[in-house]
């Protein structure tokens, strides 16, 4: 067994950090990338399989835990049958140094086959089985290399092209005194996952899809992204991606911890300073952000249902008059999403 399971055993129960190969996080798609979504279930899938990624044996998980996550999409069986559909359709391509003379270029897909279990009339009650492709499970056992991702920076992201560069970027952290990267047009295109004819125009490529990703990058994980660039002439031929760590993580944090709603405002500084108020009576259904927020974080009743969100909304408002605790205190959205995650319907 390589290290890369090794290290991926130990944390098998560290919520913070996934580990995937660094040949994987450096690996390039050859018939299109994922999505964002698909991306983050793959990385799902690898977390939850940790040391086991390279076993010859089936996963599975339970669509409770896959709601769990924040930053994930609320999955049904129809999103999770697409989830599943994508990536076995997806071929990737990473290169392995044998010696100093030799090296291997893998390629295959991730899965050979998938499945999902479920009750005819209750659909919630639904399982996703896997099984990983020979050839990513070959990688796994043989890695001796890692990479560690931040977990909640990565599911809070939305973004493929914003996933795939920070990936990349975890891969090399661990590299002394390693802090920038320099490619070529073309393979930064393909590591991004940009598709075949999309986006050729330079000047489109960086505003749509390297300009959001370093942005994006930038707010969500600890690192300080910027790109710089080599002309030949008056083309742009290579791309420097330069990172920094940040000493003070507070405002990483706490937007990782607020809604995705507004953040591309809050990221472009373009949102308006608007004073966020926990309604006063009535249930937060329907009414943003407090309905999502109540989704995503409460704990569903017999791992099935939501709680009824107008017991919810006052339980919530009494406990904020316990506590002294304005319904229009600056940290209202923190404090709500904290306390729906510990809710119990009584």
């Amino acid at each position: 067994m390589g290290k890369t399971l090794e290290v991926a055993t130990d944390r098998a129960f560290d919520n913070r950090a996934g580990v995937i190969p660094r040949e994987m996080a450096k690996g390039v798609f050859i018939n299109g990338a994922l999505g964002a979504q698909a991306t983050k279930t793959l990385h799902l899938m690898i977390d939850h399989a940790a040391g086991r990624m390279g076993n010859d044996c089936w996963h599975e998980m339970h669509l409770r835990d896959i709601r769990k996550v924040t930053g994930m999409r609320n999955h049904d069986l129809g999103s999770l049958r697409d989830m599943i559909h994508e990536i076995a359709a997806t071929s990737f391509s990473f290169e392995v140094d044998l010696s100093d003379s030799r090296r291997k270029e893998g390629i295959g897909t991730f899965l050979d086959g998938g499945e999902l279990v479920y009750d005819r009339e209750d659909e919630g009650n639904l399982t996703v089985r896997w099984h990983f492709g020979i050839v990513f499970r070959t990688l796994a056992l043989e890695s001796n290399h890692w990479a560690i991702l931040d977990r909640q920076a990565f599911y809070a992201m939305t973004s493929k092209y914003s996933l795939a560069l920070f990936q990349q970027i975890s891969a090399m952290v661990r590299m002394k005194h390693v802090t920038s990267c320099t490619y070529e047009v073309t393979d930064l295109r393909q590591i991004m996952g940009v598709a075949p004819g999309k986006v050729t125009r330079w000047a489109d490529f960086n505003r749509d899809a390297l300009k959001p990703a370093l942005a994006e990058i930038s707010q969500l994980t600890r690192f300080e992204v910027s790109a710089r660039f080599i002309k030949a002439g008056r083309r742009i031929e290579k791309v420097v991606i330069e990172w920094t760590e940040k000493p003070d993580l507070t405002k990483v944090k706490a937007e990782q911890d607020r809604p995705k709603v507004g953040r591309k405002a809050r990221r472009d500084g373009t949102a308006e300073t608007v004073a966020l108020a926990f309604p006063a009576s009535g249930s937060v259904k329907g009414v943003q952000p407090w309905d999502k927020i109540a989704r995503n974080n409460a704990p569903l009743i017999d791992g099935r249902h939501v709680p009824d969100l107008r017991v919810l909304s006052d339980t919530f408002r009494k406990w904020c008059a316990e506590k002294s605790i304005p319904l229009d205190a600056a940290s209202i959205e923190k404090s709500f999403t904290t306390w729906c995650k510990s809710y119990s319907a009584r």
